[in-house]
């Protein structure tokens, strides 16, 4: 019996949940590069063959979780099945069953390659980021913020079809599992790394860019007066620090950094910072090329915002 078969089980009062009772022969270990090459960057198959490696080689190394890998990694054929199973175990309740869950997140990242494109660029942006992150499986199967990303994918998509009803239900069972709540009309782009994730609130008509990097409990929200198109427009390539609030129709430029705890209500200019409380600007070095959405440096600026030495 199929990993398939076994989730689309006769529907119970309580979450479905896969199990199975007999793991997976022992598998030699693979040796798995620590980053694709960069020619690789947008190929999702190779991406998929070394969540399987890393699959494998976790299996093996740790017979408790034989199972548990067999079932959400190595009995399927593709990275989207094995996405949409985990989302599908992850957030299913009594009332909001597995099997459900599992063919919406089948059909939408099969119909729209640009999701399943969004969420290879999602998982190398954490392997590549992260220093914490120990492999792209590892991501996969615990980072929150990368789940909570590619289930709000989904939710657009719905959004977008009209289907609201589902797509609003869907964020809110998001939220209640991964303390991430981002409205489905919102717009996200590709190479997305919310590190830590808890928190994060995104409102209804914010758009990110691409490759940008956001730390735990980060708001962009409203100014709670506007109406229509009231939420931060956020460039590509930003990094915006923990517990940073970013408030209004404002604009964050590309390559543009705002500080932890910052209260941003104007606009920052690309390759500035922006930090305090109100947010005060302070202009990029001419010719610094780097993007702090991609490079992760969170300090770079304190020299120029203050002669505190330790």
């Amino acid at each position: 019996m199929t990993a398939g078969q076994l989730l689309r089980t006769e529907p119970s009062a309580q979450p479905q949940r896969v199990r199975h009772s007999t793991p997976p022969a022992a598998l030699q270990a693979d040796i798995v590069p620590s980053y694709p090459p960069p020619e690789s960057d947008g190929d999702e198959s190779w991406v998929w063959s070394q969540i399987k490696a890393e699959a494998r080689r976790d299996a093996d190394a740790e017979p408790a979780l034989a199972s548990f890998l067999y079932a959400t990694v190595l009995s399927h054929a593709s990275l989207d099945r094995s996405l949409a199973f985990h989302l599908a175990n992850k957030l299913c309740s009594s009332t909001l069953l597995s099997t459900l869950l599992y063919d919406l997140f089948v059909a939408s990242l099969a119909d729209d390659p640009s999701v399943r494109a969004a969420a290879v660029a999602d998982l190398i942006a954490a392997r590549s980021r992260d220093p914490a992150c120990a492999g792209f499986a590892h991501c996969l199967l615990n980072y929150k913020g990368f789940l909570a990303v590619q289930a709000h994918r989904v939710a657009h998509v719905l959004w977008a079809q009209g289907r609201r009803a589902l797509a609003v239900a869907l964020q809110s069972r998001v939220a209640e599992v991964f303390a991430v709540d981002i409205h489905p009309a919102a717009t996200v782009g590709r190479g997305i790394l919310l590190d830590h994730a808890t928190g994060v609130v995104v409102g209804e008509t914010a758009v990110v860019g691409d490759n940008v990097s956001i730390l735990h409990h980060v708001t962009l929200g409203g100014t709670g007066k506007a109406v229509g198109d009231r939420h931060p427009k956020i460039g590509d390539g930003v990094l915006i620090g923990a517990g940073a609030t970013v408030l209004g129709n404002v604009r964050i430029g590309r390559g543009a950094k705002v500080g932890a705890g910052s209260v941003v209500v104007i606009d920052v200019p690309p390759r500035s910072t922006a930090v305090g409380n109100p947010a005060r600007l302070i202009a990029r070095k001419k010719g610094e090329e780097v993007m702090p959405g991609e490079s992760m440096d969170h300090t770079s600026f304190i020299q120029q915002w203050s002669d505190y030495i330790i």
